[in-house]
């Protein structure tokens, strides 16, 4: 399994500022994140002004807050986290709610869902859930308490007017998945699940008495709150790669179970960022930090390839697994210069902006590896081991200065596409006895 190990980034703690009304429930919450050793509580505040103010000035990378607070206890909590949103934009919040009721979390997540947590006060001391949400907007992910999915289908899902396929297409959309996903696991169109989607609402429509009417209101906008999402390329779930959870509902998973493949593994890294975090406001640098990632998202998810980590600035992507891709070595090489230009397209408007650039290595690597779902219920990871991860990462190191991609033997040697590239002679790679052949590509298509 591939995991950062530079010292600065492991001695990196995430600023977090409080805000809750109840001085006892924010000095509990206090008491439970002050347990994490990457944590620091930056400031705290009891109502909108403070907590505004407050996290202004401290600039957290996690804000965590009550909804309901002085002055008038309605939404502050939430108008406060969008309005430091739009002044640090990336800033994660944690809403903690004593409500189940799904209206707060669709307010919340309305304007998409990166960075944004909701969770019940209930939960949040159980299976470290509330430490969990904390480090995932950190890094721009997205959490929702599971009894607010399930107060969003229980209102109707016992009506008895829908069927068994549509109950199923129901609680998909509560979960928030995408109309593509939904499509993909049942062999249909995205169209013709939005057809679906729309009918089941008007059947609910037609059949809705006085008691329903409130269920099928949110219902609609969450519907919408998803279609907005995923035209942004978010999605309210992130525990698992796309790929990984579909694979899980089409068939079954048991953790730890292990399964031998041969894939393409790409390493992605920004050359110096440790000097340009340095020099860079923090709030500005996770706002880059954010847009790079969703680049090189979009660069991977093109190719058919599968996210398997962000660590800082550090990408790990899979090509062959757990989606089979026969020519995967060939998408694994397209992505990587797609994403050199994207980044390359990114860097001249934040160059205008004032803003430092991000100059990308990337290594690839083809050969056998052992994929298995690891973790607990609460917390699972798809990860790969095996010498072809090394390799990877060890290439990534020998794509220097930026702009360069470095493949391995084997990846040559699989390509289906022909492919002009330049051998950097025998390299010496840490963790080997022997040196290995690596080989330069350009990544506009020519010879390096």
């Amino acid at each position: 399994m591939y995991m950062a190990g530079r010292a600065e980034d492991r001695e990196r703690r995430i600023s977090v500022f409080l805000a809750d009304d109840n001085v006892i429930v924010r000095e509990g919450v206090r008491a439970l994140l002050e347990l994490e050793p990457d944590f620091e509580i930056v400031g705290t505040a009891g109502d909108y002004d403070e907590l505004v103010d407050g996290a202004d000035v401290a600039a957290p990378q996690v804000l965590v807050t009550d909804i309901r607070m002085p002055p008038s206890f309605q939404s502050e909590g939430i108008d406060a986290a969008k309005e430091l949103r739009k002044r640090h934009p990336g800033t994660g919040i944690v809403v903690l709610s004593q409500y189940d009721d799904p209206e707060y979390a669709v307010a919340l997540l309305a304007d998409g869902a990166a960075g944004y947590a909701y969770l019940l006060k209930d939960h949040v001391a159980e299976a470290d859930q509330l430490a969990s949400a904390v480090r995932t907007v950190a890094t721009g992910g997205s959490v929702i308490d599971p009894k607010i999915v399930d107060a969003l289908v229980s209102p109707v899902a016992g009506e008895g007017s829908l069927t068994g396929a549509e109950e199923a297409l129901l609680h998909d959309v509560a979960e928030g998945r995408p109309i593509k996903a939904i499509a993909t696991t049942q062999h249909t169109t995205p169209a013709a699940v939005a057809d679906a989607v729309e009918a089941m609402f008007l059947k609910l429509s037609q059949g809705a008495t006085a008691g329903t009417a409130g269920s099928l209101r949110r219902l609609r906008m969450l519907h919408q709150a998803i279609v907005d999402r995923e035209e942004q390329g978010e999605t309210l779930s992130r525990l698992l790669p796309t790929g990984v959870a579909e694979k899980l509902r089409r068939e079954g998973g048991r953790i730890g179970r292990t399964e031998e493949l041969v894939v393409t593994v790409l390493m992605s890294d920004v050359r110096g960022y440790s000097g340009i975090a340095e020099q860079a406001d923090p709030s500005s640098l996770a706002s880059q930090l954010n847009e790079h990632r969703a680049e090189m998202n979009h660069a991977i998810l093109d190719e058919g390839g599968t996210v398997m980590q962000f660590v800082g600035d550090a990408v790990m992507a899979c090509f062959g697994a757990p989606v089979a891709q026969p020519d995967h070595a060939d998408h694994a090489v397209n992505a990587a210069r797609a994403m050199h230009e994207r980044q390359a397209s990114v860097n001249q408007r934040w160059e205008r902006d004032g803003l430092s650039c991000f100059g990308l290595g990337i290594g690839i690597s083809t050969g056998p590896v052992a994929a298995a779902l690891l973790g607990s219920e609460e917390r699972l990871e798809y990860t790969l081991v095996g010498d072809t991860v090394n390799l990877a990462q060890r290439l990534q190191d020998l794509a220097r200065p930026a702009g360069r991609v470095v493949l391995s033997e084997a990846t040559l040697e699989a390509l289906r596409q022909p492919l002009e590239c330049v051998e950097l002679g025998p390299q010496a790679v840490k963790g080997r006895q022997h040196t290995v052949r690596a080989f330069l590509i350009d990544t506009t298509g020519g010879t390096s």
